[in-house]
C-alpha cells in the first residue's frame, strides 16, 4: 500500500517535475562490485554508484520503486542486476555505461531478495530471498524466465556465489551450514540438486554421525519390547523424524563466514573460530588445513581470528581480519602458511580482484574503499574516503554557490565542492555532534554537540577550517541550531527548553546575550529578519504529547540587542518576557514542523497525524496568557509522515519534506506545488533535512536512515520565479556585503583556538599520503569546564552574598551556638538508658531533611507492608490450591487411625472423585463388556445348537467325549489368581468383566482394561473402609451411650436442686464443727463442756474410720475400672491390628493392580512408538516413491532417442574455412587464475560469426574457378553456406544430446539409488510389522506364586525364559487324550498305506525316466539355436548375385588404394624438393658464419691487444672501478644480512626457550 501511494504521488502540479538530480553522494553499506576493468559501483539509497577509479568520476543510476535492495554485476555483458524493496519487489537488470534497462525480472517473493548473483559466463542470475519463502530461483535475465526454484524453509544464507569454472555449481554459506547446489539441464528444463557439506566439530575434528532414519546398533531387550529410534519414541513421522537429534547428540560445528571458489572447483571455507577449511567441489569431502606457525617477535604477534571475506590468488587466497590488516595465505598440500600483505587503516569488510587481476579493491567497515594495483611498484589508491557514519546535518557556505558543508555524529565535519562533490578539507571534534549551522554574514559555521557545547569554525580558508571559538552553554545537549536571515543573532536550543541567543558576529568573539526558557520538547526554532526591519521575530515550536497539542512561543529581538544586551537580562542570563515581548500560542492538533512567514504575521505548520499543511494568522492585538490558534487555510499535502516546512531566502517558497522522500516546493500565498521531486524514499524513513542555497538555484537534500545526500538543480529556471528571488539574492548580498568583508577580515586573522575536543586519537593516526588535506586538532585538557549558565548563576549567587554578607555573620553565629547546645543534648543523651535514648536523627533541625526522611520511612515501611501482604496472599493462594487439589477434592479424606499401646497407625486411602468424562468412560466401557458377555452367550447358543444337529448323526462315545470337553471348557471360564495377576477374588471382588491377561492383544482392549482395573482398585479398597467405619461408629456408638447417661444424670441433678441424693461423699465431706469452748483453757470447763469434749472426739473418731473405708472402697474400684480402661484398649488395639492386616492386603491387591495399569500403560507406550515408527516408514516410503515418479517422468522425454548414430558423408565440400584462434596473451594468464571461462554462450555465438565471415571470404567472387557461370558459383555457394550452418547446428545438437545423454544417466543412477531406498525401506517396514504382530502377541502378564514353591539358586533372579511356555495343566492333558486318538488313527492309515507305497515308487520311477528324455531333448534343441551363423553367410544364403557383389567390392577398393599411391608419391616430391631448398639455404648460412668468425678473430686479436697496453701503463677504467665496489658492497651486505637472520634466529629460540621455562612454572590448567 506504501508503494501504491508513493507511485500516485508524481503529478502534484500540471507542469510535472522541474527539479533533477545532479549528483548523489553516498558510501557503501554493501559490498562494491565491479562492473569492468576501470569501474566499481555499489548501491546507495535510491541510487546505485558507479565510479571510473582513472578519473574518480560517478555515474548515477535512479531506481524508480524506492530504495535499492541488493546488487550484482555481469562483467563479461557490462550489466547490472539490483532489487527495490518494495512489496512483490522486482529485479532491474541495466546496462553499462548506456543505463538502458535491459530487462525486468518477476518473481513471486513477498518481501525482498537477500542474494543476487551472476554466473560467470551464459546469461544466467540467481537470487535468493529470506522470510517467508526462503527460495532460490535461478534466472535467463535475457529470455526473463525462471528456470527453475526450490524453497529450504528456515535456512538463512548470507552469501552465494557461482563457481567461475562450471556455472552447474552453487555455493550457498550460512554460519551454520554450507552447501553445493547443482544445475542440472536437459533441453530447456532445468532443476536443482543440493547437498551439504558435514562441518567438523569445533577444534577441528570429525564425528561420525549415526543414521537416525535406520540405526543399526539398537539394543535388543527381550523383557519390555523391541527397541525403537529416538524419532519414533517422540513420536515424529514426517520429515523432522529425518532430522531429529537428542539433544545430547548435539555438538557444536564450525562456524563458516566466507567462502571462496578455486579453478580446480574445489572451494575454501573461513571459519569463527580460526580454521580455514578445504572442500572438494565433487565429492564434498572437507579436509581441514594445518596451519604453520612461524616464529615472530613478540611486539609483532597479532591475534588473527577468523576471516571477514576471502579472495582466491594463485597458490593460496587474501583474507581480511578485523585488525585492519590484508593476510596472504601460503597453500601447499594439506597446510599453509600466513604472511602480512597490506596493512589499511580500518577493519577490512570485503576484497574482491578487477577482471584482469590487476587490481585489488578494499572496502572497509566505514565504508571507504581502496584499490591496490599490482605490478613492479605496487601502489595503494583511496578512491572512496567515507564520512564517519551518516550526514547529521548539512548546510550551504554563504553565499551557497561554491561550497558547503556537512557533518557527522562522530563530529566529523566536512567542506565539499558543490560542483562535483569532492572533499576539499576535513577537520575532526572528536565530540558527539548534533547539528550545523552556516553563519550568513560571515564565512563561519556553528555546531552543536551532546555535550551542551557549541563549536564556531572558520572557513574563510576552505582548505584548512579551524576552530576559533567554543561555548560551552549547559550541560544538556544542542538540538537546534538557527541564524536569522541576516546574520546577526544565532539561537541555540537545547534539551531542557532553553534558548540561548548569541551574538553571531565573530569580531564580538560570539557574545552570549542571555536565554530565556521554553518548553523541553522543542521540535523547531524559526525566525524572520527583513531587511527593512532593525527587529528580529523568532518562533519555537514545542509539543505537548499528554494533550496531543502542540505550543507555539515568540518573541522579538532588537538588532541592537548585542550593544544593550545587559538591561535586557537578569543577572543570572535569562532574558526578561516583558522586555523581548514574549507570547504564548497553542493548536487543537499536534504540528510537527512550523515555520514563521515573512509578511502579514501568518504561520505555516505541518501536521504530523493528517497528511495537510495549515496557516495560521496571528492577533493584531497583544495578550497575556495562552491564545488559541484557529487554522486559517488548510491544503492537502499528499505526503504521509511526519514532515518539515522551510522557506527560501526571499519567504515566497514554501519547501516541504516528509517521510515518504519527496521534495515540494510551494507557494506561500496558495500552498499549491509547482515544483517537486523524489530523492528518498519511505524504506529509508525519507528525508531528514534540507537546504536551499539564497539564489534559490541549489538544493542538498539529506537522508535519513539511507545515508544519502542528493543535490537536485532546476532543470528550467526562469521567468517570474527566478526573477524575484535573484532580485532579492542581490539586495541580501548588498545589504550583508560590508558586514561579511568586516567578519571575514576578523576571521582570516583569528588565530586558532585550542579548545578541549576529547581523547579520541582514531583520526589522528591517520597517515598523511592518504589525507593531506586534513588537520587534526592537538588539544589538550587542562580543567573541567564550567556552562556559562552555571557561571552567571555563581556570579549572581557572589553578588548576593556581598549585599548580604552581615546577615550571613549573625546566621553563622546562631547556628554555631545552636549547634553546641545539640551537641551538649545529644551528650547528655548518651548517658541515658537504651529505653530513654532518642535516635541520632531526631537531633537534626533540618525539618525539610527529617521530613523527608520520615517519608522515606514511612514509604519503605509501606513497601515492605505490601511486598509481605503480596508474600502472604501468595503462599494463602498456594495453601488454597494445595487444599482445593489434596483435600476438598477428596471424596475420601485422608485420616488415620492410632493405638493405644502398640506403636502402629492405620491410615486410610485418600480417593478423589470421578469427573464426569470418567463416569462416561466408566459407563461406555461396562456397556461394550455387557455387549460382549450377550453376544458371546449367542454364540455358545448357536454352537451348541449346531453341535447338537451333529451328535444325533455320531457315535454315542463321541458325544460323552464332547460333553467333557464342554465342561472343561465352563470350567476354564473362571481364571485362577495367578492367572489374574492379584488376589482379587479374596476380598470378594466382581472380575467377570475383566478380560484374560492372554487376550490382550489390541489397543482398545489394553485401554478398557485400564479403566475396568481402576474401578477394581477401588473395589478393593471399599471393604476395607466399610470395615473402618464399622469399627468407628461402633467407637463412637458406645462413646454416645456414656455421654447420654451422663447428660441425663446431669440434667436430673439440675433439675432437682442438686438433691436428688445425698452422696456419702457429700457426708464425708463434712466437717465436725468445734465447741465454743475449746477457746478457754482446760483448767475452766465445766462438766458439761467436758462431756460435749468427749462426743465431739468420739464422733471425729467415727468419721475418720468412716473416710478410710471410703477412700478403701474407692481405689478398689479405680483399680477396677482402670483394669475395664486396659482390657478396652488392648481389645481396640487388636481390633486396629486386624484392620492393619487388612489394610496390608488392600495395599498389596491394589499394587498389584496399579503394576497391572503400569504394564498395560508401557504396552500402550510401546504400541504408539511402532505406529509413530511405520507411520514415518510409510511416509518415507511414499516420499520416495513420489521421487521415483518424478524421475521416470524425466525418462520419457529420452524415450524416443535412437540408439544408433547416423553416419556423416563428407565427400563434398571438404574445403572449410581456417578460423584463427586468439592466443591469450602470456602476462593476463599468468596473473588471471581461472583464466578463459569454458562454456560460454557468448564465445559460442562470437565463433560462429567469425565462421561466417571467413565464408564470406571463400564466397568472393575471385575465388571462383576460371570459365565457370557466376550462377552456377552461387548456388555452389549458397549450398556450401547451408552445409557449413547445418554442421554448426549439427554439433550444437550433438552437444545438446550429449548434455541429455548425461541428464539421463544421472536420472537412472538416481533412480537406481531410490529404487534401493525403496527397497531398504520395504524391508525395515516388514520387519517392523513383524516386530509389531510378535509384540502385540508377546504379552505381558502377571502371574502369582505361592511362597516356597518359587526356589532360587544363590539369590539369582532370572529375568528371561526364552525356553519357557506358560500353559495350563488341563490343556496337556487334553492334548495327550488327543495325542494317543490320532496316533491310534495314524498307525491305522499307514498299514493301509503300506500297500500302496510301492505302486508308488514304481510310478515315480518311470516319471524320472521321461524327465531325463526330456531334458536330452531341450538340450539338443538348445544347440542347434545356439549353431553359430554369421553375416557373410546369411548373405551368401540371401544374396542371389554374391560373387558380382564382392567384385565389385574389390574393385572399389583397388580404385581406393590407387589413389593413395598417388597422393603418397606426389607428397613424397613436395618433401624432396622442400629438401632440396632447405639444403641450399642452409649452405648460404654456413659461409655467412664462416666469414662473421674471421671478423671475430680479428676483433679479438685488436682487444687482446688493447688489453695488454692497458695493463703495461698499469691503469683500471673507471667503471670497472666501480663494479668491484659495488660488488664488494653487496658481499659485504650479504654478510651482514645472514649474520642478522643467525642471530634471528638464535633471539627467537632464545625467546621460546625463555618461554618455555617460564611456563614450567605455573600450574597446568587442564580441564578434566
Amino acid at each position: 500500500m506504501a508503494q501504491g501511494r508513493e507511485r500516485d504521488e508524481g503529478p502534484h502540479s500540471a507542469g510535472g517535475a522541474s527539479l533533477s538530480v545532479r549528483w548523489v553522494q553516498g558510501f557503501p553499506k554493501q559490498n562494491v562490485h565491479f562492473v569492468n576493468d576501470n569501474t566499481i559501483c555499489y548501491p546507495c539509497g535510491n541510487y546505485v554508484i558507479f565510479i571510473n577509479i582513472e578519473t574518480k568520476k560517478k555515474t548515477v543510476l535512479q531506481c524508480s520503486n524506492g530504495i535499492v535492495g541488493v546488487m550484482a554485476t555481469n562483467i563479461r555483458c557490462e550489466v547490472v542486476a539490483f532489487s527495490d524493496r518494495k512489496l512483490k519487489p522486482l529485479i532491474y537488470i541495466y546496462s553499462f555505461p548506456g543505463l538502458t534497462r535491459r530487462t525486468k525480472l518477476k518473481g513471486n517473493i513477498l518481501l525482498d531478495y537477500t542474494l543476487l548473483s551472476f554466473s560467470y559466463c551464459g546469461t544466467y542470475l540467481a537470487s535468493y530471498s529470506s522470510l517467508p519463502e526462503f527460495e532460490l530461483a535461478l534466472w535467463n535475465w535475457e529470455s526473463s524466465i525462471i528456470l527453475c526454484r526450490k524453497s529450504q524453509p528456515g535456512m538463512d544464507v548470507n552469501q552465494m556465489s557461482f563457481n567461475p569454472m562450471n556455472w552447474r555449481q552453487l555455493c550457498l554459506s550460512s554460519p551454520s551450514t554450507v552447501s553445493v547446489w547443482t544445475i542440472e539441464r536437459s533441453n530447456q528444463e532445468h532443476c536443482f540438486r543440493a547437498r551439504s557439506v558435514k562441518l567438523p566439530l569445533e577444534d577441528g575434528s570429525f564425528f561420525n554421525e549415526t543414521d537416525v532414519v535406520f540405526p543399526q546398533s539398537l539394543p535388543k531387550d527381550l523383557i519390555y519390547g523391541p527397541v525403537l529410534p529416538l524419532s519414533a519414541i517422540a513420536g515424529l513421522v514426517g520429515e523432522e523424524a529425518e532430522t531429529f537429534r537428542p539433544k545430547d547428540d548435539l555438538y557444536p560445528l564450525l562456524h563458516p563466514t566466507m567462502h571462496c571458489w578455486t579453478p580446480t572447483s574445489d572451494l575454501y571455507i573461513g571459519c569463527e573460530e580460526g580454521h580455514l577449511l578445504m572442500i572438494n567441489g565433487d565429492t564434498l569431502q572437507v579436509t581441514v588445513l594445518n596451519k604453520i606457525e612461524e616464529e615472530s617477535p613478540l611486539e609483532d604477534r597479532r591475534n588473527f581470528i577468523s576471516p571477514v571475506t576471502l579472495v582466491y590468488q594463485k597458490e593460496g587466497v587474501l583474507a581480511s581480519g578485523i585488525d585492519g590488516f590484508v593476510y596472504s595465505f601460503i597453500i601447499k598440500d594439506r597446510s599453509y602458511m600466513i604472511e602480512d600483505f597490506l596493512e589499511i587503516e580500518r577493519p577490512v569488510e570485503h576484497m574482491a580482484f578487477s577482471p584482469n587481476y590487476t587490481m585489488l579493491l578494499i572496502q572497509t567497515d566505514k565504508g571507504s574503499v581502496y584499490i591496490y594495483t599490482f605490478g613492479k611498484e605496487p601502489t595503494l589508491n583511496k578512491v572512496l574516503d567515507a564520512c564517519d557514519g551518516k550526514f547529521q546535518a548539512i548546510d550551504f557556505i554563504t553565499p551557497g554557490t561554491q561550497y558547503f558543508m556537512t557533518l557527522t555524529h562522530s563530529g566529523e565535519i566536512c567542506v565539499w565542492w558543490l560542483e562535483d562533490c569532492a572533499c576539499v578539507s576535513k577537520i575532526y571534534l572528536n565530540t558527539l555532534a548534533t547539528v550545523l549551522a552556516c553563519c550568513p554574514s560571515s564565512l563561519s559555521a556553528a555546531v552543536g554537540t551532546e555535550d551542551g557545547s557549541v563549536y564556531f569554525i572558520s572557513v574563510y580558508d576552505k582548505e584548512s577550517p579551524q576552530v576559533v571559538h567554543k561555548a560551552f552553554l549547559s550541560e544538556s545537549s544542542v538540538q537546534h541550531v538557527v541564524y536569522d536571515q541576516q546574520g546577526i543573532f544565532l539561537l541555540v536550543g537545547t534539551s531542557e527548553g532553553k534558548v540561548f541567543i548569541i551574538n553571531a558576529n565573530s569580531s564580538s568573539s560570539f557574545q552570549i546575550i542571555g536565554f530565556t526558557e521554553v518548553a523541553k520538547d522543542i521540535l523547531q526554532i524559526s525566525t524572520v529578519s527583513l531587511l527593512e526591519t532593525d527587529i528580529v521575530k523568532v518562533m519555537v515550536l514545542s509539543s505537548l504529547p499528554e494533550a496531543g497539542r502542540s505550543r507555539l512561543e515568540m518573541f522579538t529581538l532588537p538588532t541592537l540587542l548585542p550593544q544593550v544586551s545587559t538591561t535586557f537580562a537578569d543577572e543570572r542570563g535569562r532574558l526578561k518576557d516583558e522586555i523581548i515581548h514574549k507570547y504564548l500560542y497553542e493548536l487543537e492538533h499536534a504540528l510537527s514542523s512550523a515555520v514563521l512567514g515573512f509578511q502579514s504575521n501568518q504561520i505555516y505548520g505541518f501536521c504530523s497525524q493528517v497528511p495537510y499543511i495549515c496557516s495560521y494568522l496571528l492577533p493584531e492585538e497583544e495578550h497575556t496568557g495562552i491564545y488559541i490558534l484557529k487554522p486559517y487555510k488548510k491544503v492537502q499535502s499528499r505526503q504521509y509522515g511526519p514532515g518539515l516546512l522551510y522557506l527560501s531566502s526571499h519567504g515566497l517558497w514554501l519547501i516541504t519534506i516528509a517521510k515518504c522522500g519527496i521534495l515540494c516546493i510551494r507557494d506561500v500565498y496558495t500552498l499549491e506545488t509547482f515544483a517537486w521531486c523524489r530523492s528518498h524514499s519511505h524504506q529509508g524513513h525519507g528525508i531528514q533535512s534540507m537546504r536551499i542555497s539564497m539564489d534559490g538555484q541549489n538544493i542538498l537534500v539529506n537522508g535519513r536512515d539511507d545515508g544519502t545526500l542528493v543535490y537536485l538543480k532546476w532543470k528550467r529556471f526562469g521567468g517570474h520565479l527566478a526573477s524575484e528571488i535573484l532580485d532579492y539574492y542581490q539586495k541580501l548580498l548588498i545589504s550583508l556585503s560590508s558586514a561579511m568583508d568586516k567578519e571575514n577580515h576578523y576571521l582570516s586573522t583569528t588565530p586558532k583556538v585550542s579548545v578541549d575536543l576529547g581523547s579520541d586519537s582514531e583520526h589522528t593516526k591517520q597517515k598523511a599520503s592518504t589525507d593531506l588535506s586534513q588537520d587534526e586538532l592537538v588539544l589538550t585538557d587542562v580543567k573541567k569546564e564550567i556552562p556559562w549558565i552555571q557561571q552567571k548563576s555563581q556570579e549572581a549567587i557572589k553578588k548576593e552574598v556581598n549585599l548580604f554578607s552581615k546577615k550571613r555573620k549573625e546566621i553563622k553565629q546562631g547556628i554555631k551556638s545552636l549547634s553546641k547546645t545539640i551537641l551538649n543534648m545529644m551528650e547528655e543523651n548518651d548517658k541515658l538508658e537504651n529505653i530513654a535514648k532518642l535516635d541520632q536523627q531526631e537531633f537534626g533541625l533540618d525539618l525539610e531533611e527529617l521530613e523527608r526522611l520520615h517519608d522515606e520511612s514511612q514509604e519503605e515501611v509501606a513497601k515492605i507492608i505490601k511486598d509481605v501482604e503480596m508474600h502472604n496472599l501468595a503462599k494463602s493462594y498456594l495453601a488454597e490450591l494445595i487444599k482445593e487439589e489434596c483435600w476438598n477434592s477428596m471424596a475420601v479424606k485422608g485420616r488415620a487411625l492410632k493405638c493405644f499401646h502398640i506403636p502402629c497407625v492405620v491410615e486410610n486411602f485418600p480417593m478423589k472423585a470421578r469427573t464426569v468424562e470418567e463416569l462416561k468412560e466408566l459407563e461406555r466401557v461396562l456397556q461394550q463388556k455387557k455387549i460382549e458377555a450377550e453376544c458371546l452367550k449367542l454364540r455358545k447358543e448357536i454352537v451348541e445348537a449346531q453341535s447338537g444337529v451333529k451328535l444325533i448323526k455320531q457315535r454315542h462315545e463321541e458325544d460323552d467325549e464332547e460333553e467333557e470337553e464342554e465342561d472343561k471348557t465352563v470350567k476354564y471360564s473362571n481364571l485362577p489368581n495367578y492367572l489374574l495377576g492379584s488376589l482379587s477374588t479374596d476380598f470378594g471382588v466382581d472380575t467377570s468383566l475383566l478380560s484374560s491377561q492372554l487376550e490382550l492383544h489390541s489397543r482398545e482392549e489394553k485401554i478398557n482394561q485400564i479403566i475396568l482395573l481402576k474401578i477394581t482398585a477401588h473395589k478393593h479398597i471399599k471393604p476395607w473402609h466399610k470395615a473402618k467405619e464399622l469399627m468407628v461408629n461402633h467407637e463412637k456408638e458406645h462413646w454416645l451411650l456414656i455421654q447420654d447417661a451422663s447428660t441425663r444424670l446431669r440434667a436430673l441433678m439440675d433439675m432437682m436442686g442438686g438433691v436428688l441424693e445425698v452422696k456419702k461423699e457429700d457426708i464425708l465431706r463434712m466437717v465436725i464443727p468445734q465447741p465454743a469452748f475449746m477457746a478457754k483453757p482446760d483448767a475452766v470447763w465445766t462438766e458439761e463442756e467436758r462431756k460435749q469434749f468427749k462426743d465431739y472426739e468420739k464422733k471425729v473418731k467415727e468419721l475418720n474410720e468412716e473416710r478410710d473405708k471410703y477412700r478403701k472402697s474407692l481405689e478398689a474400684e479405680l483399680k477396677k475400672l482402670q483394669n475395664s480402661i486396659q482390657e478396652s484398649t488392648q481389645a481396640f488395639d487388636e481390633h486396629l491390628k486386624r484392620l492393619f492386616e487388612r489394610r496390608v492386603k488392600a495395599e498389596m491387591v491394589t499394587n498389584q493392580e496399579e503394576l497391572k495399569i503400569s504394564n498395560l500403560a508401557f504396552s500402550l507406550l510401546l504400541d504408539e512408538e511402532l505406529s509413530s515408527r511405520e507411520k514415518f516408514l510409510n511416509n518415507y516410503l511414499t516420499r520416495k516413491q513420489h521421487e521415483k515418479v518424478m524421475d521416470r517422468s524425466f525418462k520419457k522425454e529420452f524415450s524416443e532417442i535412437p540408439g544408433h548414430q547416423v553416419d556423416i558423408l563428407y565427400k563434398l565440400f571438404k574445403r572449410r574455412p581456417r578460423i584463427s584462434k586468439q592466443k591469450t596473451h602470456s602476462e593476463t594468464t599468468s596473473v588471471v587464475p581461472f583464466g578463459e571461462l569454458p562454456g560460454s554462450g557468448k564465445l559460442n555465438k562470437d565463433a560462429f560469426a567469425q565462421l561466417m565471415k571467413a565464408m564470406d571470404e571463400l564466397d568472393n567472387i575471385s575465388n571462383m574457378p576460371e570459365g565457370l557461370d557466376p550462377l552456377v558459383w552461387n548456388h555452389f555457394c549458397m549450398t556450401r553456406r547451408a552445409k557449413v550452418e547445418n554442421e554448426q547446428k549439427v554439433k550444437q545438437k550433438a552437444a545438446d544430446l550429449l548434455e541429455m545423454a548425461t541428464f539421463l544417466q544421472k536420472r537412472v543412477e538416481e533412480e537406481e539409488k531410490v529404487q534401493q531406498e525403496i527397497e531398504r525401506v520395504f524391508h525395515e517396514l516388514i520387519l517392523l510389522q513383524e516386530e509389531k504382530v510378535r509384540f502385540q502377541l508377546n504379552l505381558t502378564i502377571q502371574i502369582l506364586l505361592k511362597q516356597g514353591q518359587v526356589e532360587l539358586e544363590n539369590f539369582q533372579l532370572v529375568l528371561e525364559y526364552s525356553d519357557a511356555i506358560l500353559i495350563n495343566k488341563n490343556i496337556i492333558e487334553d492334548l495327550n487324550s488327543v495325542i494317543r486318538t490320532q496316533g491310534q488313527k495314524k498307525v491305522a492309515s499307514m498299514m493301509e498305506s503300506k500297500d500302496v507305497h510301492k505302486r508308488i515308487l514304481q510310478i515315480e520311477w518311470e516319471h524320472k525316466k521321461m524327465e531325463m528324455e526330456r531334458e536330452d531333448l531341450n538340450q539338443k534343441a538348445w544347440d542347434i539355436q545356439m549353431l553359430f551363423f554369421s553375416r557373410d553367410r546369411q548373405k551368401y544364403l540371401n544374396e542371389p548375385n554374391y560373387e558380382a557383389l564382392i567384385s565389385i567390392q574389390i574393385g572399389i577398393m583397388e580404385q581406393t588404394i590407387a589413389v593413395l599411391d598417388k597422393t603418397h608419391k606426389k607428397n613424397v616430391e613436395n618433401c624432396k624438393k622442400l629438401l632440396k631448398k632447405l639444403g641450399k639455404f642452409s649452405n648460404q648460412k654456413d659461409i655467412a658464419n664462416y666469414a662473421l668468425s674471421c671478423n671475430l678473430r680479428e676483433e679479438l686479436v685488436a682487444v687482446s691487444e688493447r688489453k695488454d697496453i692497458c695493463n703495461a701503463m698499469g691503469s683500471k677504467l673507471t667503471c670497472e672501478k666501480i663494479v668491484k665496489e659495488r660488488y664488494e658492497n653487496m658481499m659485504q651486505q650479504q654478510k651482514l644480512t645472514n649474520i642478522s637472520k643467525q642471530q634471528a634466529e638464535q633471539i627467537s629460540i632464545l625467546q621460546t626457550e625463555v618461554e618455555r621455562l617460564r611456563m614450567k612454572t605455573f600450574p597446568a590448567l587442564v580441564q578434566m
